[in-house]
C-alpha cells in the first residue's frame, strides 16, 4: 500500500466539523418525541428503508425547536433530499439561492425559516461561527462524517442519512459533532437488521483463485526477471516491485525468479529507502517493505542492502508532534498513512523486536468509532472515516502485537457489517462497487480472525473478477488488470496474509499440482510516468461549450443562471498559464472587463461589491490579479478602481460583533481567508502598491505558525494547518521586495514538502485533493531547483487524476468523474507558475463570437444598470394532517458547501467562510 495505484481507494482526512450552540447541545436532553405534519412533496417517512431511499435531519434546538426528519425515496442529490423531505430554504443575496442560509418545516414553528432575519441578514455568506452545516454517514457507519462535497454534488445512495445543523466550525475537529447519532435518525431507527448482513446469509459456493496463474502474470510484470518499471521507464518501481515479492512468495513459494526480485530490491535499498542519504531517517514505509521481504523469504533484515532496516525504524518514532515529518507522538518518522504505520510496526513485530508502545498506540487511534480504520495518518481527535482496506491491515497487525483483543474485534464487527452481498468490499464507505483490493485485505484479515465464512464469500467474488490472464483489475468488472490489485488477490487466494507469509516450507512438503501457467503481457497502457497532466486537453476540457458558457464565463453549481465569477477567473488563470487557448481567454476576460453580465445580468463587481460598503477584498484582489495577468489596467477594470478599492478595504482595527467586515487590523474587508488575503496583497504588490500594502502584508505574516511554518485556512485562524493556504500565503510573500519574508517563506516551502504523500499528492479537504496538489506545485516552483523532485511527484499524481475528456477527479477517492473547478486549477497548477508572477499578453489576440445557438444574448453594455422510530426531539415531515408548504423558490437552485481552499477564494469569497470542508474542488461562488 501506499502508492499512486493504491490511493484511489484512500478517503479524504476530513478534518472539518462544526459546532452547535449551547441551546443545541442540551436539545435532546428536553424535547420530548412529536410528530409533524409533512410538506406534500415529502414521502412518508415509513416509506425510507436501510436499502430505499435516504433521511435528512435538521437540526432546530439553536432556535427552541428539535430535530426534524424527512424522507425522499428517490434522491439525487444532497439538496433535493432536503428540499423533497419537505424542508424549505432560503439563499443569500450574494452568492444566490444556492448557498443554503434559512431553512424550515412546517412541523416547527408553522414553517418559520431560521435563523431570522433579525438574527443574518442573509445579505453575504453567513459567518463561519453561525451557518448551517452537512453532515452524511453512510449504511452501518455510527457517527457523522462532514460532506466533503456541497449537498447539490453528493449523490445519496439507499440508507444514507444526512444531517444540517446550525452553529460554528472547527477546523481543528475536535468539536461540533451533531448531538444525536446516526442510528436516532436512521430508517427504521438503526442501521439494517444484522440478519441481513451478507456474511450472516449469502448462500454462495466457496470460490477458488487461480493462484498459479496470478502468479504466472505477476512474473510476466517483471522487467529483465527482477523489477517492476512504470510505462516509458527503465527506473524500478520498488513499491510495486515489493508487491510482486509478497505475490511470488504467496503464489509459489522459494524459486529462482523470486530469489532473483529480492536481489533487486536488496540492491536498491539505499536508492528506494535511504534516498535522502544513509545517515538520515529511512523512508519507513520503504523501510518496513523491505524489512517484510526480507523476513518473508528468510532474509536479514538487519543486513539487507548492507542497512539495518529494523534498527532505524526503532531509531526514528517521533517523539512528540505535530511537527515536521510527524503527525503525533509514535509516528514513524516521515509516514503519512495509517498503512505505512501499520507495516512498519509488523515489521518489528516479524524481526523479533518489540515495537515502541507509542507506535502500536497510534494504530488504535486510527480506529474510528465505527471500528474502521482511516488509510490518513490523522491526529488524535481529528474526524475519522475508515475504509476496509486499510481495516483489514490494521486488525491483523493489532492482533498480532497482542493486548489489543476489544479494538481488533470493533474492527472485525465494522468489516462483517461492511461486506456487501455479493461478497465484495467496497473501496470507502458509502460506495456499492466491489474493490478487488480492499476485498482481499478484508478476507486475509476475516480468516486469521476466525471468520472464515465471510472470508470465503469474499474470495469467492475474488474468483469471479480474475481475468483470463490470470490477473485482476482494481474494481468490480474492470477488465485490465494491475499488479496492486493482483498481489494482495493471490495472498487472499493462498489463505496467508503478510503476518505469516513465508517462503520457509514446513514438513511434509507437498508439491503443487499445477504448474504456474505462462501468460502474455496485459494489454494495458497505464499513463506515463514522470510526466504531467496533458494541458491541451486539459483547456479542451474547460473550454469546452458545456463548461463555459457561450466561451464567456462558468454557471455556479446546481441548476442556476448565475454565473459563477470567481471560478470564471480560475478558468483565466489557467488559460493565461498554459498559453494554449489565447483567443478563449481574451474572450473571458473582454466579458469581465468590457461589463458582461450572466443571465441574471449580474456582473463581476455584482460579485466583487467594489465600491460599496460590503466590498470584499479577496474578491477584488483576485479580479485585479487577473487583470494584471493579461496587462489590463486594474484601476479601470470592469469600470472599477480596484487598487484603489483594495486600499480603501484595509481594515484599521477590528469591527465590533455584530459587524463582520473586519476580521483585524491589516485585514482586507470581507476577506475571511488566508486566500483572500494573499490575492490582495500580491494585486496591491504588482500594482507597486508595497508602501499601501504593509499592514496586510504584516497581518498575512503574523499569521503563519511559528513551530511549524505553514498557514491556517480561515481568518481568524482555528489552529489548522492548511496545503493549499500555505502555497498561497508563500506566492504572496515570496513577491514582496526585499529579504524580510525570506525566511517565512523558506519555512513554508519544507513543510509543503513534508505533506507530500507517497503517491505525489498532498492531503487536503476532500482527501488526497487534486486543488491541494497543483496549489503546492505553484507554492514549490518558487524553489524548483531544490523541490524539483517533489513537482515532479506531483504532477504524475495529477496526470494520475486526469479523465479521458481532459477534465480532473476532485480527489483520487470519492465521486468519479471531471470537475470544472478542480480542472482549472490542476491546469494552472501542472504549469509551475506562481500567481506572483503569471504573465500572458493578449496581443494578437481576438475574442471568440457569441455561438450562433445561444439563445440569451450576453449584454455587454459598460454602465447600465439594468411518531419517529428515532432518538428523542426527532419530529417527521410526515405526520396526520399532510400539511403543505413548498419550497421557497429561492431555495430550488443549491450550490455545493464544499469548495477547495484553493477554490475558495479563488473561486469565491462565499465558501471561505465554511471553512477546510466547503474546501472540496465543488464550491460556492468566492
Amino acid at each position: 500500500m501506499g502508492t499512486a495505484q493504491q490511493h484511489d481507494r484512500r478517503t479524504a482526512g476530513r478534518r472539518l466539523l462544526s459546532l452547535f450552540s449551547a441551546a443545541a447541545v442540551t436539545f435532546a436532553a428536553s424535547v420530548a418525541f412529536v410528530t409533524g405534519a409533512a410538506p406534500a412533496a415529502a414521502d412518508p417517512i415509513e416509506k425510507c428503508t436501510p436499502t430505499v431511499g435516504a433521511i435528512v435531519a435538521v437540526d432546530f434546538g439553536p432556535f427552541g425547536g428539535g430535530v426534524v426528519r424527512g424522507c425522499d425515496t428517490t434522491p439525487t442529490t444532497g439538496y433535493e433530499l432536503l428540499r423533497d423531505g419537505g424542508f424549505t430554504t432560503v439563499g443569500t443575496q450574494h452568492d444566490g439561492p444556492g448557498f443554503i442560509c434559512r431553512i424550515g418545516n412546517s412541523a416547527f414553528n408553522a414553517g418559520k425559516q431560521y435563523p431570522t432575519p433579525a438574527k443574518e441578514s442573509c445579505v453575504l455568506t453567513p459567518q463561519a461561527t453561525a451557518y448551517w452545516s452537512y453532515w452524511i454517514a453512510s449504511p452501518g457507519q455510527a457517527s457523522w462524517s462532514y460532506s466533503p462535497l456541497g449537498a447539490m454534488a453528493r449523490q445519496p445512495k439507499a440508507g444514507d442519512v444526512e444531517a444540517w445543523v446550525y452553529g460554528g466550525t472547527d477546523v481543528g475537529g475536535t468539536t461540533g459533532r451533531p448531538t444525536f447519532t446516526p442510528d436516532d435518525v436512521r430508517a427504521k431507527g438503526g442501521a439494517p437488521d444484522p440478519s441481513e448482513t451478507p456474511t450472516d446469509g449469502p448462500s454462495v459456493p466457496v470460490g477458488k483463485i487461480d493462484v498459479p496463474a496470478a502468479a504466472g502474470w505477476v512474473t510476466q510484470q517483471l522487467h529483465d526477471g527482477s523489477h517492476v518499471v512504470d510505462e516509458g521507464s527503465e527506473t524500478p518501481n520498488y513499491f510495486l516491485t515489493t508487491e510482486a515479492a509478497y505475490a511470488l512468495a504467496a503464489g509459489g513459494g522459494r524459486s529462482p525468479v523470486l530469489d532473483k526480485v529480492v536481489a533487486r530490491l536488496a540492491a536498491g535499498t539505499g536508492e528506494y529507502a535511504y534516498a535522502a542519504g544513509p545517515k538520515e531517517a529511512p523512508d519507513a514505509t520503504a523501510a518496513a517493505r523491505l524489512a517484510l521481504v526480507a523476513e518473508i523469504t528468510e532474509g536479514n533484515p538487519r543486513d539487507f542492502g548492507g542497512h539495518d532496516l529494523l534498527g532505524d525504524l526503532v531509531k526514528n518514532v517521533c517523539q512528540s508532534g505535530p511537527a515536521p515529518g510527524c503527525t503525533a507522538k509514535g509516528d514513524f518518522t516521515g509516514v503519512s498513512y495509517g498503512d505505512g504505520q501499520a507495516l512498519a510496526v509488523l515489521a518489528l513485530l516479524r524481526g523479533g523486536v518489540v515495537p515502541p508502545a507509542e507506535a502500536v498506540t497510534r494504530l488504535t487511534q486510527l480506529v474510528c468509532e465505527d471500528g474502521s480504520v482511516t488509510s490518513i495518518l490523522i491526529g488524535p481527535g481529528e474526524n475519522c472515516d475508515g475504509d476496509p482496506m486499510t481495516t483489514g491491515l490494521v486488525a491483523l497487525v493489532l492482533d498480532e502485537a497482542g493486548g489489543h483483543d476489544a479494538t481488533v474485534a470493533k474492527s472485525v464487527a465494522y468489516l462483517k457489517k461492511a461486506q456487501l452481498r455479493s461478497g465484495a468490499f467496497a473501496a470507502f464507505n458509502g460506495s456499492t462497487v466491489g474493490s478487488v483490493p480492499a476485498t482481499a485485505y478484508a478476507a486475509q484479515a476475516l480468516r486469521a480472525l476466525g471468520q472464515v465464512r465471510a472470508a470465503d464469500t469474499a474470495v469467492w467474488w475474488l474468483s469471479r473478477e480474475q481475468l483470463a490472464d490470470g490477473g485482476f483489475g482494481f474494481d468490480e468488472g474492470a477488465e485490465e488488470a494491475g499488479l496492486y490489485a493482483t498481489a494482495p488477490a493471490v495472498l487472499a487466494g493462498s489463505n496467508t496474509n503478510l503476518v505469516t507469509l513465508t517462503t520457509k516450507v514446513p514438513e511434509p512438503t507437498k508439491p503443487p499440482t499445477t504448474p504456474p501457467t505462462t501468460t502474455p503481457p496485459p494489454t494495458t497502457t497505464p499513463p506515463p510516468s514522470g510526466e504531467g497532466p496533458d494541458l491541451k486537453k486539459g483547456v479542451a476540457y474547460i473550454t469546452s461549450p458545456a463548461n463555459l458558457r457561450q466561451g464567456r464565463f462558468y454557471l455556479a453549481d446546481g441548476s442556476t443562471t448565475r454565473a459563477d465569477f470567481g471560478l470564471t477567473i480560475d478558468g483565466a488563470f489557467a488559460l493565461a498559464a498554459t498559453g494554449h487557448d489565447n483567443n478563449a481567454l481574451r474572450t473571458v476576460v473582454d466579458f469581465l472587463d468590457q461589463g458582461g453580465r450572466d443571465f441574471e445580468a449580474r456582473t463581476v463587481h455584482d460579485w466583487t461589491n467594489a465600491g460599496s460598503a460590503h466590498a470584499m477584498g479577496g474578491s477584488m484582489g483576485k479580479a485585479a490579479v487577473l487583470a494584471q495577468v493579461v496587462e489590463r489596467d486594474p484601476r479601470d477594470f470592469g469600470g472599477k478602481d480596484l487598487i484603489a478599492g483594495l486600499a480603501d478595504a484595509v481594515c484599521t482595527a477590528k469591527s465590533p460583533l455584530p459587524d463582520r467586515s473586519c476580521t483585524d487590523k491589516g485585514a482586507y474587508t470581507y476577506a475571511m481567508s488566508v486566500f483572500g488575503q494573499s490575492l490582495g496583497v500580491i494585486a496591491q504588490v504588482r500594482a507597486g502598491q508595497t508602501k499601501a500594502a504593509e499592514a496586510p502584508i504584516g497581518y498575512l505574516a503574523g499569521l503563519q505558525h511559528p513551530s511549524s511554518g505553514a498557514w491556517p485556512s480561515l481568518i481568524p485562524p482555528t489552529g489548522d494547518a492548511d496545503v493549499d493556504s500555505t502555497a498561497m500565503a508563500a506566492m504572496a510573500l515570496d513577491l514582496v521586495p526585499g529579504d524580510a519574508h525570506a525566511a517565512a517563506v523558506d519555512k513554508a516551502l519544507a513543510w509543503i514538502a513534508s505533506r507530500q504523500l507517497k503517491g505525489g499528492g498532498f492531503p487536503g479537504a476532500s482527501g488526497t485533493s487534486v486543488n491541494s496538489a497543483a496549489l503546492a506545485v505553484q507554492g514549490l516552483s518558487l524553489d524548483a531547483e531544490k523541490y524539483g523532485k517533489q513537482i515532479a511527484k506531483a504532477r504524475k499524481f495529477l496526470a494520475s487524476q486526469q479523465n479521458a475528456d481532459g477534465g480532473f477527479n476532485v480527489a483520487e477517492k470519492g465521486q468519479r468523474g471531471s470537475n470544472v473547478r478542480a480542472s482549472t486549477q490542476a491546469v494552472g497548477g501542472a504549469t509551475d507558475i506562481s500567481f506572483g508572477v503569471l504573465t500572458r499578453s493578449l496581443d494578437g489576440t481576438t475574442p471568440n463570437p457569441l455561438p450562433s445557438s445561444s439563445t440569451t444574448p450576453v449584454i455587454v453594455t459598460p454602465g447600465d444598470s439594468t411518531g419517529s422510530t428515532g432518538g428523542p426531539g426527532i419530529v417527521n415531515t410526515d405526520g396526520p394532517g399532510g400539511g403543505g408548504g413548498s419550497l421557497a423558490s429561492t431555495g430550488s437552485q443549491a450550490l455545493g458547501l464544499a469548495g477547495a481552499a484553493a477554490a475558495l477564494v479563488l473561486a469565491g469569497w462565499g465558501t471561505v467562510v465554511a471553512t477546510r470542508h466547503r474546501r472540496t474542488a465543488m464550491g460556492g461562488d468566492l
